[in-house]
């Protein structure tokens, strides 16, 4: 369509992302669907059973980076210890989503 998806920082991608440290009761889901809205970041962010913060992101490579960024920093009060992400297939997520709970 247009000649930006030519240019491979441009190019989609996936990212799963792991956050570690005391993420979870401090916003950090509420203020990463913020950001990721904000930088068009496609997926969704969900606490684990362990205390970490599991993400699925897709965007280009410069949002991706700028939102990589911004995992290692978090919500205010959060004391984020490490940030891990691993390349995957893309899934064309249509939004940005923050999964509660399931029952």
């Amino acid at each position: 369509m247009d000649d930006i998806n030519k240019h491979s920082k441009y190019k989609m991608k996936h990212l799963d992302i792991t956050v570690k440290g005391k993420v979870q009761g401090v916003f950090y889901r509420a203020s990463t669907k913020a950001v990721a809205d904000q930088l068009g970041i496609k997926g969704f962010i969900r606490n684990e059973p362990n205390g970490d913060v599991f993400i699925a992101a897709e965007g280009d490579n410069i949002a991706l980076e700028m939102f990589l960024e911004w995992c290692h920093e978090g919500s205010q009060g959060a004391i984020v210890s490490s940030v891990e992400s691993n390349e995957g297939e893309l899934k064309n997520y249509r939004n940005f989503e923050v999964v509660k709970k399931s029952l």
